[in-house]
């Protein structure tokens, strides 16, 4: 969805565990002020007039609302200044724009984010306001809206567009191999053997001396290209892109509900045995370590060749496809114990500030940015998949007059084989505590077991 890669919930999480300790170290001076956000009252959109400010994180998606907002200008006569920052100071001017009373009127929310601001009181309550302007909430992509529903029962952002998780494969690697690239939509997986999965992983990987990990004498010390690609580390407690498009077709789930659920699961059979298969195939040589990737751009790697296969989000779309030189395919992810294949389903939503002082625009403009007419423009650029069914269509039609058939993504949602990324409070102190433990695995400092002991920290966070 970005060229950067805003949606990886553990890069999301490991950026923001560092804010929130900047804002509780420093004692009352540093903590954003409650603004009374969930107050439930209705605004009158209809006064709607002046200016307000919008805040988003991803550039390439940027003239699509530059369209919107000026179409939305037009309609309503209210002025939208749309501001970009890069992701770790897209959230710091947030959280810092709470403390001193100068955040954006509205702003792209993130899940790994808005319980917290839900508790701090820093979202507005738009549900009085949703219902007297006559607005459904049942026509976006199912879940999706769900998502956005406080454990108080109001709603604090509408949706704007989703992701799944995907194989991204260089063609040229896949066709040295003499891999027929319909094998590649065939493949299946168990955490005992990697199943035809491993295989195909083993294959694609290919040492020094041009042999591969599936022949005689493959040296893994010394690995020109990885069978499959690690996208920037261990994944953390949720691995959007890292795992948990194999854990989910265990039956294992991250927590006991979801959303709101207070007991973790990285103590479960199923996701241990999902995080040892994935630090075997480090060991033996298929994947890069988390030490080699850490600060590392997955996309870039990929992009020089040194990737037969990755798996990565929706949002990676236009920057895994831009790579002169490369052509690339798109697979859907394995087939696992289950039976089928399985991706989280992430969701961003725009947000109202409670601190506004025009919360009539910003509200209408949220309620825009949540419309088909502008979630129809964002589709057609063909940079993300838009909230709305018909949007989403477009968004489809967009890639594929670019040549890129982006089934692999969908059919998930098509299929009913989506997970919801976790929601639970606690947020930061929880990957605070599991994107270590995660990593020590994997990296082969500590045993798989080791995650019993993160558990029960994670858990306590929810009976202190």
């Amino acid at each position: 969805m970005a060229t950067f890669n805003f949606r990886k919930a553990g890069t999301a999480l490991a950026a923001v565990t560092a804010l929130s300790l900047t804002l509780t170290a420093c004692g009352g001076e540093s903590e954003p002020a409650a603004t009374n956000g969930g107050d439930g009252e209705a605004v009158d959109t209809s006064a709607a007039s002046g200016q307000i400010d919008y805040w988003l994180w991803d550039n390439n998606q940027k003239p699509a609302y530059e369209q919107c907002a000026a179409d939305f200008q037009e309609e309503t006569g209210v002025s939208v200044t749309i501001t970009q920052y890069a992701w770790d100071d897209y959230w710091s001017g947030i959280t810092n724009g709470f403390v001193a009373g100068t955040a954006p009127d509205v702003f792209t929310n993130h899940l790994s984010r808005y319980p917290e601001f839900v508790t701090q009181g820093q979202l507005m309550a738009l549900d009085a306001t949703l219902e007297a302007d006559g607005v459904d909430v049942d026509g976006y992509q199912e879940g999706l809206a769900d998502l956005w529903v406080g454990q108080d029962g109001q709603r604090y952002g509408l949706p704007k567009d989703f992701d799944t998780v995907a194989i991204f494969y260089n063609k040229a690697l896949i066709e040295e191999a003499g891999v027929d690239e319909a094998d590649l939509a065939a493949l299946e997986w168990n955490p005992e053997d990697g199943g035809t999965y491993e295989e195909m992983i083993a294959h694609l990987t290919i040492d020094n001396n041009g042999v591969r990990g599936d022949e005689p004498g493959f040296d893994k010390t010394k690995v020109a290209v990885y069978g499959l690609g690690l996208d920037g580390g261990s994944g953390g407690g949720n691995g959007q892109t890292q795992w948990s498009m194999y854990s989910g077709t265990t039956g294992w789930t991250v927590t006991d509900k979801n959303p709101w659920g207070t007991k973790y699961n990285f103590d479960a059979p199923e996701f241990k045995d999902t995080i040892s298969w994935m630090a075997s195939l480090a060991d033996k040589g298929y994947m890069p370590t988390v030490e080699a990737v850490t600060g590392q751009s997955s996309g870039d790697i990929f992009g020089a060749g040194k990737y037969a296969m990755i798996t990565n989000g929706s949002w990676m779309i236009n920057q895994m496809f831009g790579y002169t030189g490369i052509e690339t395919g798109l697979a859907p992810t394995p087939v696992g114990p289950s039976g089928e294949r399985a991706s989280m389903y992430n969701g961003l939503a725009d947000s109202v500030w409670a601190g506004s002082d025009n919360k009539a625009a910003a509200v209408k403009w949220v309620e825009y940015l949540g419309s088909a007419a502008c979630q129809d423009v964002v589709g057609e650029a063909g940079v993300v998949f838009p909230a709305i069914p018909s949007a989403t269509e477009k968004a489809q039609a967009a890639f594929a007059d670019r040549g890129i058939d982006v089934e692999p993504f969908l059919v998930h949602v098509n299929e009913g084989t989506t997970f919801l990324f976790p929601i639970t409070d606690y947020a930061s102190q929880i990957n605070g505590i599991m994107q270590p433990a995660v990593d020590a695995v994997f990296t082969g400092q500590a045993d798989v077991d080791s995650l019993d002991a993160a558990n029960e920290q994670v858990n306590a966070l929810f009976n202190g």
